[in-house]
Formats: structure tokens, C-alpha cells, sequence
């Protein structure tokens, strides 16, 4: 049995067992930036590669990642370059061979996950000596370009009443807890290195199922939790309503997750001028700017083409 909800622009088919998200967003009309001629890496000008060549620019299927996808886009063809959107192609699984393929030029990344992607026993640390393993973790053809202040932090999440009734504070304190604990997120989760078999390895937390949302942790996942049919989540840090919905992000104190710093990760074919473009977006992307461009889109329903043209509007990039 299945049927449809619709939430602003976005569609959801419901199954019975199972949620699963299909998306239809459009990403709406690619906001045409020209610029001028200019020494700044992001003034325009011509005569670089990019009069030869298209940069082929991807997202995960999450609004998040399409947003900073969108913000790169934007900054590359105002400096010339011609792009070509591939956005919403699945999660990790699916893009990352692509990428590896060359399909793919610009992906905007996550310095942690997609180490673990990469290489399941790397040792973590901070954020900037996570940055340096995956510089060293990426197959030939890829580099990771600068990392940006802003991050998207994994989270083991659970609704505040959960916490206060069991006293919670941290991952390690979910063994307080009595009652079976369902665990809810992607599918992709049960495979990731910190899904629900890490709980059990490393902290010797019982979960008592798994229900597939395939939203990010979007707002199928918040409503899941809020509404008791899964007491546990991966939700992303900078999801806007963490505080209206009155969740909590369990510390990690352990470093079961890695910081997550957002990082462009590009193909030969991105040449030092297009580098340089998306250092300058990644300079600017500060620590909060996540969470309110991320609000634009849940709760404005706003298209990400509309948020990226003003978030480098305000930033001062074009």
C-alpha cells in the first residue's frame, strides 16, 4: 500500500514498512551571472579553458549539498566557465564511482564521510588532520580543493523528551536506555562505519530495528522521530530545525564521526583559474551559513538556484 504526500515542493511516496523519498525538485532556471574582466578569480574574463570545455557539476540527493552545489555552479560561469548541472544523483554509493570515472568534475564533499568512504580504518583527528588523510585517501584523477569553515556534522539525534527521560548526553549514554530503540535514516546507514552495527561494536548498544527513510534526514526523518516510530536518527547538524523540533544531537565525544567539513572535490579537467573560484566560495562559507541556507529551502521553499545567486550576492563574490 502506498501513498503520496505532498510537502511545498516536494513529493513523498509513503509504503507501508517503509519510507522512501522521491525527489522532483526542479532546480528551477540557472541564474545567468556575466562577468567582467578583472585580475579577482572571481571577475570573469576569457581566454581559459573554459572557452574549450564544460565542468560538469554534481550533488548528492540531498537540498543541502545541492545548495553549495548550486553556489558552485553560479561562481564558475560567472567567471565563464560553462556548466553543466548533474544534481540529485543518489546518495554516496551511486556518485562516487562516477566521480571516480571522470563523469563528474565538481562535487561539493564532506572532509569526514567521505574519508570513511575511502578509507574505513582511518584514525580521524581534528578537522584539519582529517583534511590531510583525505588528501592522501583520494584516487588518482581527484583532489580536494580548500575546505570550508562551514560543516554538515553527522549526529546520532533524538527528541528531547527521549533524552530527559533517560538522561542523555552523549552516544555512549544510549545503554541508560530500556526500552527497544529503533534506529531510522538512509539505507546507505547500514553499511556506514558509524551506522547501528558501530553502536553495538563500540559502545554495546542493542537496536531493536532499522527503518529506511530516504530523505537525509530530512523532514520524513524529524517527523519519524517527533512522532515515537523510530527513536534514534542520523540527522545532519545543520538541519535548520533541530532546535524548533526540540532534538538533540547527542555529543560524540569518542569521535565516532569525523568532521565534516564542506570541500570541493574536482577532476583534472577543474584548471587553476576554476580552483580558485571555488577556494574563494569556500573561504566565505562560514560555520552558519549551513543552517540558514538550509531554512531557506525547508522552511521558505525556496529553490536553490534563488538562495545560491543571494548567498554570493551578500558574500560579495560577483
Amino acid at each position: 500500500m502506498e501513498f503520496a504526500i505532498t510537502e511545498g515542493k516536494r513529493m513523498f511516496t509513503v509504503h507501508r514498512g517503509r519510507l522512501a523519498l522521491i525527489s522532483v525538485v526542479a532546480v528551477g532556471a540557472v541564474v545567468a551571472l556575466a562577468g567582467c574582466a578583472s585580475g579577482d578569480p572571481l571577475g570573469g574574463g576569457s581566454g581559459s579553458s573554459a572557452d574549450a570545455q564544460t565542468l560538469v557539476v554534481g550533488s548528492q540527493d540531498y537540498y543541502s549539498n545541492e545548495i553549495i552545489a548550486e553556489i558552485y555552479s553560479q561562481a564558475l560561469e560567472a567567471n565563464g566557465f560553462t556548466v553543466d548541472r548533474s544534481f540529485r544523483i543518489g546518495q554516496r554509493e551511486v556518485y562516487l564511482p562516477e566521480l571516480k570515472a571522470g563523469g563528474i568534475d565538481v562535487f561539493p564533499e564532506y572532509t569526514g564521510s567521505l574519508l570513511q568512504a575511502l578509507k574505513t580504518d582511518a584514525p580521524g583527528g581534528t578537522s584539519d588532520e582529517i583534511y590531510t588523510q583525505l588528501t592522501e585517501a583520494l584516487p588518482a584523477g581527484l583532489r580536494a580543493l580548500d575546505k570550508a569553515e562551514a560543516s554538515d556534522q553527522n549526529s546520532w539525534t533524538v527528541t528531547q523528551a527521549f533524552a530527559d527521560r533517560y538522561n542523555l548526553t552523549d552516544i555512549a549514554s544510549l545503554t541508560n536506555v530500556t526500552e527497544p530503540i529503533t534506529v531510522g535514516g538512509n539505507s546507505e546507514l547500514l553499511t556506514r562505519v558509524y551506522g547501528p552495527d558501530a553502536l553495538k561494536e563500540t559502545y554495546g548498544i542493542e537496536t531493536a530495528g532499522f527503518v529506511p527513510i530516504e530523505d537525509g534526514g530530512g523532514p520524513l526523518t524529524v517527523k519519524a522521530l517527533v512522532d515515537g516510530d523510530i527513536q534514534l536518527a542520523n540527522i545532519y547538524t545543520a538541519n535548520p530545525n533541530i532546535e524548533s523540533d526540540k532534538l538533540v544531537a547527542l555529543s560524540d565525544p569518542d569521535g565516532l564521526f569525523f568532521a565534516d567539513n564542506v570541500v570541493p572535490v574536482v577532476s583534472e579537467k577543474v584548471d587553476e583559474k576554476a580552483a580558485a573560484v571555488l577556494n574563494k566560495v569556500s573561504a566565505a562559507l562560514a560555520a552558519g551559513d549551513l543552517p540558514s541556507l538550509n531554512a531557506e529551502s525547508v522552511n521558505d521553499q525556496k529553490s536553490a538556484d534563488v538562495i545560491a545567486a543571494a548567498w554570493l550576492k551578500q558574500a560579495n563574490l560577483f
